[in-house]
């Protein structure tokens, strides 16, 4: 049985990880925001509604190409790993990266020669064709692309995967000015299916990155198959079945989120139209929860999304090697990480909620549904990561079971709440929070339950609780004063934006120091910041700041 302190070492790694793929997330995500910045000023809105309109297709057709494939061959490489049997973890990659490939050639070809159907028949507007072609090379890249990323996650190495994310959107982006410029003459059509293409590119390289990658280290790693002494033989049937078993539970798992969001489609219009508010209003309404409100909220998921993709194969390779010490504490860390990021986050976009929506979208009145949706989070998060704990220690199910029921639930409180008057689409917020509240309350159980471990409410929501309320009447004063300061010089958008930032960072040294005097941050915590993390601790410890 290994000690604490191995289990310390070796738990950093997927925090390590999470982050690096965060610091990915981020910079991609802001990179496309500026691209769509770019191509609605040279497009117009005409444009960009050429170039939305072949995503929808494609996500959809690439969601079910890919499956949870990647994810299977994370946790199943893991396992071999652990193991040291780097034979049966190889074998695992070359089968379902031939499974990946012709699924990623038929959808492909099923999107190139279906475009025109798509665009007639789905999009209603024939011009749609040019992106659909343009965009269908893509499903097969990213599919292969999407293996080789699953492989490295299985080694624990979230390096390639980050950095292939930041090339793939810098090609993107590079091909996607190039093309519109040169074929915005011809017509918004052609721009748009430039606009497209720039997915066929950035994946492109991203892919020839990886492959890079993986073929620099294959010598090494073909010399540890042949030194190998384990020998653990699967058929390839037994592999099939192994990898279908956990992709296809986890596809249907992603397809859950689409179905939250088709929910309020069906119900919030609706029951608004119902009690009185024009289509026109409910429209707005809807736009200001979906497209506002949960955009905003989906900004800081990216940490946690992150960390489940890190946590798959850290939980399976702690399973595998029967280590029920090193899954509590690889466990214990990731809620700790979860929670000390939502719980101030949520506090933070509750108190900032108005000047958030101002600065991003000129609408104050989403600033409601963002408010109502804040401490949602928290279950968001907790969701997240505990479904990445559930993969790694191979009930797949069980997180899709406990989504679709917070979903009915979600429903009934729907219908319902969003007809009161006093709370319209604030009662379609609170629905999304109440359903988020079930899967991760009952993911947290089923944890509890297969571990061992235990939810420390002292240390794990009590203290961070704490921590928040000091934090939040300080924030919420330093962006006043900011704002106060600035609104007679500049634009109130600009002096609102300038003033977030002082009221933010403000709120992130508070958290931490109250958290500290209340003795919730320990050695391992500061440990596993990357690169900060020794230079964190020797500064605790100077302070005397620190409990073991």
């Amino acid at each position: 049985m290994e000690g604490a302190g191995e289990i310390l070492s070796r738990g950093q790694s997927f925090i390590k990880g999470a982050l690096i793929l965060t610091l990915a997330g981020l910079f991609v995500r802001v990179i496309g925001a500026g691209l769509r910045i770019f191509l609605a000023a040279v497009m117009g809105d005409e444009g960009i509604g050429l170039y939305q309109m072949a995503y929808p297709i494609y996500t959809t057709l690439l969601a079910i190409s890919t499956a949870g494939i990647p994810t299977a061959i994370s946790k199943l490489v893991a396992e071999n790993l652990a193991h040291r049997d780097f034979r049966g973890a190889h074998r695992v990659f070359v089968i379902s990266l031939l499974i990946m490939t012709f699924l990623g050639v038929f959808f492909s070809l099923f999107l190139y020669f279906g475009a025109e159907f798509f665009g007639e028949n789905i999009v209603k507007d024939p011009r749609a064709y040019y992106p659909l072609v343009s965009i269908s090379p893509a499903i097969l890249i990213v599919t292969i692309l999407s293996a080789f990323r699953g492989y490295f996650q299985g080694f624990q190495q979230m390096t390639p995967t980050a950095i292939s994310q930041i090339i793939e959107q810098f090609g993107r982006v590079i091909v996607v000015i190039a093309l519109v410029f040169l074929l915005l003459p011809r017509g918004l059509e052609f721009a748009a299916a430039g606009a497209a293409f720039g997915a066929v590119a950035g994946s492109f390289l991203a892919m020839l990155f990886l492959l890079f990658v993986f073929f620099r280290n294959h010598g090494e790693y073909r010399r540890k198959i042949k030194q190998q002494a384990v020998k653990r033989d699967f058929s390839t049937r037994q592999i099939l079945y192994r990898t279908m078993a956990l992709a296809i539970p986890i596809t249907l798992g992603s397809l859950v989120i689409p179905l939250v969001n088709l929910v309020d489609l069906s119900v919030v219009p609706l029951r608004l139209h119902e009690v009185g508010y024009s289509t026109e209003e409910a429209t707005a309404l809807y736009g200001q929860l979906t497209g506002m409100a949960g955009s905003v909220i989906q900004f800081p998921l990216i940490i946690t999304i992150a960390l489940a993709m890190s946590l798959v194969p850290a939980i399976s390779e702690a399973q595998a090697l029967r280590n029920s010490l090193l899954v509590k504490g690889r466990t214990d860390l990731a809620m700790r990480f979860t929670l000390f990021f939502s719980i101030p986050a949520s506090f933070g976009l509750f108190i900032l909620a108005e000047p958030t929506t101002f600065v991003l979208f000129e609408n104050v009145s989403a600033a409601y549904p963002l408010a109502a949706m804040a401490f949602g989070l928290i279950f968001m998060s907790l969701y997240t990561a505990t479904s990445g704990i559930l993969q790694g220690l191979g009930y797949v199910l069980d997180p899709v079971k406990y989504m679709i029921l917070g979903t009915i639930v979600k429903f009934i409180l729907s219908w319902i709440l969003t007809a009161d008057p006093r709370l319209h689409i604030c009662g379609a917020a609170l629905a999304t929070v109440i359903s988020f509240f079930i899967a991760s309350f009952l993911n947290i159980r089923r944890v509890s339950q297969i571990t061992g471990w235990r939810f420390n409410f002292k240390e794990l929501l009590f203290k961070p609780l704490a921590a928040a309320l000091v934090m939040s009447p300080v924030v919420y004063v330093i962006y006043r004063a900011a704002a106060g300061m600035l609104e007679p010089s500049f634009t109130p958008r600009l002096a609102q934006a300038a003033s977030l930032f002082p009221a933010i960072l403000s709120g992130m040294i508070i958290f931490v120091l109250v958290l500290f005097l209340l003795g919730g941050l320990r050695e391992e915590d500061l440990k596993s910041v990357p690169r900060l993390g020794d230079t964190l601790l020797k500064l605790a410890r100077k302070f005397n700041l620190l409990r073991r």
